[in-house]
């Protein structure tokens, strides 16, 4: 991880001078009984790289009429996940802002602007149940529609030394998406991992992408 405290350090994060665009392949099956399986060719940029941080993972995702698909494997883990239904903020897991209609001039989300959770463990009684769940965004000028967590799918499986996890975001709980109509959407994502750090894909640390959608990138949805 990137030294912030060296006198090399920047001031400001090689990330924060550019707006990032990024192709969004498309799957026409997204999901099946074991998550969503997305080959290399599914794995989204890492603009983190140029700030120098190492990748905790490789997030792939995929999208069809059906909605929005990611799968991912964090490796390297020598302590046990954490996660909690409760505290779905806090957790080790991965959450998704997207904006069906990538309006990259506001500050404040709009009812386009969605954010989810989700995390490898953390549900029922024993905390072993993969959990996927709708959060609100801060400072909002108006939320989006209300998602059950039961109208998200989720796969998790912690193992030695890490998980996998895979998700998938129906178009039902996407106020405004309609690819035939809007073939961009505005997008970043928080990979949390209390023992190995944090990967964002947009701006990271300091910045207040968990609210803001113009600090959001932009991924276009292509065949």
């Amino acid at each position: 991880m990137q030294n912030t405290n060296s006198p090399s350090a920047p001031l400001i994060p090689p990330r924060f001078l550019f707006r990032f665009s990024g192709p969004l392949h498309y799957r026409e099956k997204l999901w099946t009984a074991d998550g969503a399986s997305l080959g290399p060719q599914f794995a989204l940029l890492n603009p983190a790289a140029l700030d120098g941080r190492r990748a905790l993972a490789e997030v792939r995702m995929a999208w069809s009429n059906d909605g929005l698909a990611f799968s991912l494997t964090v490796e390297g883990k020598r302590q046990p996940v954490w996660c909690r239904e409760s505290r779905l903020d806090d957790s080790d897991g991965l959450q998704l802002w997207i904006d069906t209609r990538d309006t990259q001039t506001i500050h404040r989300a709009s009812r386009f602007c969605h954010r989810f959770a989700f995390l490898p463990a953390g549900g029922g009684r024993s905390y072993t149940d993969p959990v996927a769940d709708q959060m609100l965004i801060n400072r909002a000028r108006e939320n989006a529609r209300p998602v059950r967590p039961k109208d998200l799918q989720v796969r998790g499986q912690v193992r030695p030394g890490g998980y996998t996890l895979s998700g998938l975001v129906p178009a039902g709980a996407l106020t405004g998406f309609d690819p035939a109509e809007q073939s961009r959407i505005g997008f970043t994502y928080q990979l949390l991992d209390r023992e190995l750090g944090l990967q964002t894909f947009s701006v990271g640390e300091g910045f207040p992408y968990a609210e803001d959608p113009s600090s959001w990138a932009t991924l276009e949805l292509v065949k």
